[in-house]
């Protein structure tokens, strides 16, 4: 697989995959006004990697804020990740946000509330 890279924008995160080594970072604003279309080509990317994932796989969210829309995505896309750890993949989940941003903050705690998969959260 080639490293997808996505130039993010004032509506849209940046996007890091590069799946040979298992790392997969999203960072940025995430409100694109077709979230559908937008995280398209990023779940099918993650479907194809589980097919055949790393040993280790890192998963690293540095969002700035999200959209309802996008935190559907997000759990998706933790939820695959879910699966990966409990069929015996190693799989961390760095979630990082602003020392001050409570609502960053909590919206991490809220997601690793629903999903089972080991995890750090990181001020800055």
């Amino acid at each position: 697989m080639e490293v997808i890279k996505i130039r993010g924008t004032e509506d849209t995160p940046d996007v890091f995959i590069d799946a040979k080594n298992g790392v997969f970072e999203f960072s940025g604003r995430s409100l694109p006004e077709d979230v559908l279309s937008f995280y398209a080509t990023i779940l099918q990317t993650i479907e194809e990697y589980i097919q055949r994932p790393n040993p280790r796989s890192e998963v690293i969210f540095r969002l700035d804020y999200f959209n309802t829309a996008s935190s559907k995505m997000i759990l998706d896309i933790l939820i695959y990740f879910e699966h990966l750890s409990k069929e015996g993949h190693e799989v961390l989940v760095k979630w990082f946000y602003h020392a001050d941003d409570e609502d960053m903050e909590e919206a991490g705690e809220e997601y690793f509330e629903i999903v089972d998969i080991p995890y750090e959260m990181h001020s800055y």
